[in-house]
Parts: structure tokens; sequence; C-alpha cells
């Protein structure tokens, strides 16, 4: 079974950036979707962004738009995640996770595989 590596977490203040990489065990299907999700404490785990492998498809959270990026390198098996202008209410466990259907999705619920997260702290 796949395993998903997350990396780039950290502190980091208010306005400030940050980095988020996700490396899969092996060569992730062309068309399954990649997706970043998010928990803060005390709330449910929520979408943040999501790329298709092969296809260039790619969604935001509304929370996030404009200020974060995701990539994906298909050499290196790798998802990043781009991190600008972070509020406090960034604060969370970040998750990369891999859909295991080429349907597209943005649900947590249909994300089968996961990485073990990576802890962002945004400072005031």
């Amino acid at each position: 079974q796949v395993q998903l590596v997350e990396s780039g977490g950290g502190l980091v203040q208010v306005g400030g950036s940050l980095r988020l990489s996700c490396v899969a065990s092996e060569r992730t299907d062309s068309w399954y979707p990649m997706g970043w999700f998010r928990q803060a404490p005390g709330k449910e785990r929520e979408f943040v962004a999501a790329v298709n492998w092969n296809g260039g498809r790619i969604g935001y959270a509304d929370s996030v738009r404009g200020r974060f990026s995701i990539s994906r390198d298909s050499a290196k098996n790798a998802v990043y995640l781009q991190m600008n202008s972070v509020k406090p209410e960034d604060t969370a466990v970040y998750y990369c996770a891999r859909r295991e259907s080429s349907d597209w999705s943005t649900e947590v619920w249909e994300y089968a595989t996961w990485g073990q997260g990576t802890q962002v702290t945004v400072s005031s």
C-alpha cells in the first residue's frame, strides 16, 4: 500500500510563507487526485486544495484561494502546498491524501490514503 509522507511544517509569523511537501512511496496513477486537508484543534478535518496528478485540474477552498498554491511533480511522486500570506486561522495539522479513484472530489471521506500530518502554527 502506498505511503504518503509530509514535511515542511513549522512555526511561521502572520503574513509569512511556508511550503509543505508530500512524497508518495510509489508512483500515483496519472488520474488520481491528490489533496491537502487540515484539521485545527476541536474542528473537523477540512479540504484545502487538490490536484489531478496528470490532468492539471486544481481546486481550492474559498478560505485559501489566492493565498495557497498546490502543485505536483510526477517525476518525484510529490505534491506541494505553497502557503503565502498566512493567517492565524491557518494553524492546523496539514494532511496529504490520495483518492483511490480517478473521480474528482474535495470531500474528506472520499480520500482513502493519508499521510501522518505536519503541524503548521501561525503566530501573531
